[in-house]
């Protein structure tokens, strides 16, 4: 398999989606990829972390991961983003992050990246599949190659069955309520793979 540089890049408030990135970027790297794990910047105002004991902590125990930068998108060759939803929306955090990309996307330099997104939210149908879809959208302005997991494993249905991406419903005690491990794995495996592949053809094409 060709070397391909893989991004995961997460926004958390208490930590899901921290975890979720974590498994990515290790199965990215057992897959053969050299893995940036980064979080984006956040937007929330100090006194509304410290009002939330758990988002406190969490914040703390992610303080040494990088935060994202738009070069770090071109450096990569696929993306893995992880975000809660928003009322069915990517996060502001997220959001002003791909907002920032216009530069590098009027310059090209973002079609054809290989790219999926995972999710979780409060409840069942709290707007997992649509804070993906959303996501998506930016995407395919971007000129990106979207690797959506579908239905290619029994691991997506053993986690719920979303064939846009992993998804978790976290409870009150902020816990997953599916286990989603194997899922996550699996898409970020399956998106190294699929970069793989097109890197490789990009190379044959242009010899």
């Amino acid at each position: 398999m060709a070397i391909v540089n893989l991004a995961v890049i997460y926004y958390s408030a208490t930590g899901t989606n921290y975890q979720l990135a974590k498994w990515a970027a290790e199965s990215g790297q057992q897959a053969g990829a050299e893995v940036k794990l980064l979080r984006v910047a956040e937007l929330a105002p100090q006194e509304a972390i410290d009002s939330n004991p758990i988002w406190k902590e969490h914040v703390e125990e992610a303080k040494d991961v990088p935060i994202a930068k738009v070069e770090d998108l071109e450096w990569a060759d696929a993306i893995i983003f992880s975000m809660p939803s928003r009322f069915g929306n990517v996060p502001s955090q997220l959001k002003q992050f791909l907002d920032m990309t216009g530069g590098i996307w009027a310059e090209g330099k973002l079609v054809n990246k290989v790219v999926s997104a995972m999710s979780s939210a409060d409840n069942p149908h709290g707007g997992q599949e649509a804070t993906i879809k959303a996501l998506y959208t930016t995407m395919m302005h971007w000129g990106a190659i979207i690797a959506a997991p579908g239905y290619s494993d029994p691991a997506l249905f053993e986690a719920g069955g979303n064939p846009y991406g992993a998804s978790v419903t976290v409870n009150k005690e902020h816990q997953m309520v599916e286990d989603v491990e194997d899922a996550v794995r699996y898409q970020a495996a399956r998106t190294v793979t699929i970069a793989s592949w097109i890197k490789q053809g990009r190379h044959r094409w242009q010899e």
